[in-house]
Formats: structure tokens, C-alpha cells, sequence
């Protein structure tokens, strides 16, 4: 059975991105990886974001998901008592829809790894009590 890949935002930005600092790391790993990569609406609108002032940016999130690269499995609507419940439980860190997202998509997809360069997966927990599978940058 084939293991799923979750994109959370930094790697989607830095694979993007030829001036990140995990530009490499990311071209590396996703070279690695057959697609589709999971993510969430939350993921691509952070990217969307923090890849405003790079020309063609955007777009190119936009190309991955036209592609078929990426692909968008979990509404939040669908999912709102879940995700609600992790905002409120890790509001302390404080975490993000996107994490929440990510969170809530690593207990649909139990085999999964999540593709990230955010230290508070390593904090977080799927199903209440269970370590998320994360694969970081060495460095983090």
C-alpha cells in the first residue's frame, strides 16, 4: 500500500521558492515522492500568501493543483467539531487552521508522513494520544 504524503506549507514555499533556505531540501524530497501530495485549502492559502511578493508565486501553487501534484481530499466544513476541538486543545502553541487541518488529515490517513518544517508537529497529537509521523529538515 502505497504511504501518503501531507504538504504542509513550508516545504510547498520552499519547493517554490529558489531563495528559502530549505529550497534543496524541498526539490529533494519531493523528487522522492509520487503524487499526490495531501494537503488543505488552509496550506495553499498560507502559501498563497507568503508567496505574494515572488513573481509567479501564486500561480504556480495554483499549477500544482491543476496538475494533480497536489490534491485537496479534506473540507473543513466537514470536519469542523475536529479541527475545533484541536484549535481549542493547542490554542497554548497557539496553532493554525493549517496545522489543525494537517492534524485532522493525519488521523484520515493513519500511515501517513507529514512533509513539514513546523516543530509543533512534534508537540501536536493525531487521535489524542498518537505521534504524527513528520519528516523536518535535519536542522529543525
Amino acid at each position: 500500500m502505497k504511504r501518503e504524503v501531507l504538504l504542509d506549507t513550508g516545504p510547498l514555499v520552499a519547493f517554490i521558492n529558489a531563495r528559502d533556505r530549505y529550497h534543496n531540501w524541498a526539490i529533494l524530497h519531493w523528487a522522492q515522492i509520487a503524487p499526490p501530495l495531501l494537503t488543505c485549502e488552509a496550506v495553499i492559502s498560507e502559501a498563497c500568501f507568503l508567496l505574494r511578493g515572488i513573481k509567479g508565486g501564486q500561480e504556480a501553487v495554483l499549477e500544482l493543483l491543476r496538475r494533480g501534484v497536489m490534491r485537496l481530499p479534506v473540507r473543513i466544513d466537514e470536519h469542523l467539531n475536529q479541527i475545533t476541538w484541536l484549535l481549542e486543545k493547542y490554542c497554548d502553541i497557539p496553532m493554525s487552521l493549517a496545522d489543525a487541518c494537517m492534524v485532522r488529515m493525519s488521523e484520515m490517513y493513519p500511515d501517513s508522513i507529514l512533509l513539514t518544517m513546523d516543530n509543533d508537529f512534534k508537540i501536536y497529537r493525531k487521535n489524542r494520544k498518537q505521534v504524527i509521523q513528520v519528516l523536518l529538515p535535519p536542522d529543525l
